[in-house]
């Protein structure tokens, strides 16, 4: 309370300043003055001309403010009677009497009942101003500054007239030339008030520099890293996390491209654990790069970087090749970061050619199977006359191990897009969501290397299984109709495909693997190469860089996030559309990959060759099984709506993140 009280007498400062003198006539300039205490009389003894006036303070004596005349009538209490504020004051005899009971200076207490005033008459428009004013007030009462002082807890840190001369001052307009002189001022107000080790290291910085050596008025000072009123503990977390976000006010180039890090990404989630500029480039005593002096000086790069990657907790010791690694490469620099201006120009051409073909042959097969439909035509008849078949009958195209591991995959890549793009996209209005859900980027990130392990080993087994059978069937043709090895079949079945989009020709006769399931199919051997890779590089950093120089790093976290950008996209889209959402396809889902089978009609309309081979052979009643039971049906039903709708609201997610990034 008593800190309070404090605040309350002595906060008339630059929160004051902010639209006062218009506002005070409602209240306080129009009234008048006790007779014989008039500003005049005041100011004839305090104006300093007659000597200071000195005060009993604590074990000393302390003088009082000098107010001048001329300075007091431009300020922003200019307008106000003395008596105004020191209500107290009864004569004006030299050691005040004061009326009892009346309290002194009261600005908060003003301040806001001014704000409430206004609001009950509803005069508030265009006098928002003093709505901040208060706003700053409460700020303030909640910052580090009004704390209790360790060395008087009756007194707060500092208050407001440490910072701000209530007498004299005044709020320079926005833009204007006085502004920017004011703003100029902070450091050695700050400085000499409180703060002199801190004034010392900034002046031999490259902002104190500037600003004194090269007369520029706007480079940065105290308050745009630490703000004016709220100022927080700088080892609290709400300081870290904001602290970098001030920076990029004036070097937005430099922290767009620290946003692109691993590190900018856990501090756009909220949370300050990872370097942030003053890790790497010091705070107050902030140096050019290429002086030898300053912390990110190549010569004391890594001995920067070791300050967090140390060998404890989980971060093992930088070892050479982070002195390299490029902390603001951009894509658009080719003079100084060419390796990853040419990996972004290869990503981008892949990712346009990729969607461009499959979008277009999506479009497109939506387009002839509507119009089929729509003229009533149906798909190629299969001759069945002669055959004993039962059309109860399923033909079992997928055993256990394959559904199993296609869910399993399933639930793990989509694990991977939202842990993964949620970092990616770490500015998007959900990625913070999504951290806190997990807990912290920290376990976001534990969640995702554990799925992409989950993802590695089930591919590995699934390639080891396929291997191992295909090698001891000596009948099996690497290049046959069986095989997933892409043939030339597949290319003029391709080609086939696009002359039937456009009635050109027929559509084309699949055998066991259409062209585009080959293509999912391989897809996932070069994602899990391009994306695995390159994941356990940057999972293993120390390791990379004790072999590789550090613009790996950018070459790789690029591709890392393009390619499971493409990864996901075309999975939610080009694959969906491909089993899911094709005219022929409708109502979705197709569950032949969870039941494993497919009626009799819809094998002979996907893959019309194997069908009639299999006829030809008489090996087709080998492969037929009963129908899946009702629940079965129906419970593949169900998991394939709910993998539909979560792959959909992920696209969703990664479409926002992209559209904002």
């Amino acid at each position: 309370m008593a800190t309070i009280n404090y605040l309350v007498r002595l906060s008339a400062p630059l929160i004051l300043a902010l639209g006062l003198a218009w506002l005070v006539p409602v209240q306080a300039a129009t009234s008048e003055a006790p007779s014989g205490l008039g500003n005049a009389t005041c100011l004839s003894c305090h104006d300093g001309k007659k000597g200071k006036i000195e005060v009993p303070g604590g074990d000393d004596t302390r003088a009082l403010y000098t107010v001048g005349h001329d300075k007091y009538g431009k300020s922003v209490h200019g307008r106000m009677q003395c008596v105004d504020c020191h209500r107290e004051i009864t004569d004006a005899k030299a050691s005040h009497k004061k009326a009892a009971g009346v309290a002194g200076p009261n600005c908060v207490a003003c301040h806001q009942g001014l704000w409430e005033a206004l609001q009950q008459e509803g005069k508030t428009q265009g006098k928002e101003r003093m709505g901040l004013v208060v706003k700053n007030v409460e700020a303030y009462k909640k910052s580090f500054h009004a704390r209790p002082d360790k060395d008087d807890p009756s007194r707060p840190k500092a208050v407001c007239d440490q910072c701000h001369n209530t007498h004299e001052f005044a709020v320079p307009p926005r833009g204007s030339v006085e502004r920017t002189e004011w703003h100029a001022t902070v450091p050695q107000v700050c400085g000499e008030t409180c703060h002199e080790d801190a004034l010392d290291e900034y002046s031999g910085s490259a902002h104190g520099k500037a600003l004194q050596e090269k007369q520029d008025k706007k480079v940065a000072v105290c308050i745009d890293c630490h703000t004016a009123h709220n100022i927080v503990n700088t080892s609290g977390e709400p300081f870290k996390a904001a602290v970098t976000k001030n920076c990029g006010g004036c070097h937005e180039e430099k922290f767009a491209s620290y946003k692109d890090t691993y590190h900018g990404q856990v501090n756009t989630l909220g949370y300050g654990y990872t370097a942030k500029c003053y890790n790497c480039h010091g705070s107050h005593e902030i140096l050019k790069a290429d002086d030898p002096g300053s912390k990110v000086h190549p010569d004391n790069l890594l001995r920067t970087c070791k300050q967090c990657h140390n060998g404890k907790k989980d971060l093992p010791e930088a070892t050479a090749g982070f002195a390299s690694f490029g902390a603001h490469a951009t894509t658009h620099d080719f003079k100084h970061y060419p390796q990853l201006w040419i990996a972004s120009k290869f990503m981008v051409a892949l990712l346009i050619g990729v969607f461009a073909f499959f979008w277009l042959h999506s479009g497109l097969w939506y387009y002839r199977e509507a119009k089929d439909r729509k003229a009533g035509k149906a798909a190629p008849h299969i001759r069945t006359e002669g055959l004993a078949l039962d059309e109860k009958k399923h033909f079992r195209r997928f055993h256990w191990g394959w559904r199993l591991g296609h869910l399993s995959f399933a639930l793990v890549t989509m694990t991977l897009v939202l842990t993964g793009t949620a970092a990616l996209y770490a500015e998007s209005s959900w990625a913070p969501v999504v951290a806190g859900m997990f807990g912290s980027p920290h376990a976001m990130g534990l969640t995702h290397r554990v799925a992409a392990a989950l993802f590695v080993g089930i591919f590995l087994i699934h390639f080891v299984y396929v291997m191992q059978k295909l090698l001891r069937d000596k009948t099996f043709r690497w290049f046959g109709p069986d095989s997933l090895i892409p043939r030339w079949k597949d290319l003029s079945d391709c080609v086939g495909m696009f002359k039937w989009f456009v009635g050109k020709g027929p559509r084309p006769q699949f055998d066991r693997w259409a062209y585009f399931e080959k293509f999912d199919y391989w897809a996932v051997f070069w994602g899990v190469n391009i994306i695995g890779w390159s994941g356990l590089m940057m999972a293993f950093p120390h390791v990379t860089a004790s072999y590789l120089p550090g613009w790996v790093f950018n070459v790789i976290m690029l591709v890392h996030g393009e390619e499971a950008f493409l990864a996901a996209v075309f999975l939610f889209t080009v694959h969906f559309f491909n089993n899911h959402f094709r005219p022929d396809k409708l109502p979705p889902p197709d569950v032949v990959m969870f039941t494993g089978t497919q009626s009799l009609e819809e094998f002979r309309r996907d893959h019309p060759a194997q069908y009639q081979r299999l006829v030809e052979s008489g090996e087709l009643e080998k492969h037929l099984v009963d129908a899946p039971s009702l629940v079965m049906t129906l419970g593949s039903k169900i998991l394939g709506l709910t993998l539909i709708t979560i792959g959909l609201g992920l696209l969703v997610l990664v479409a926002i993140g992209f559209m904002g990034h």
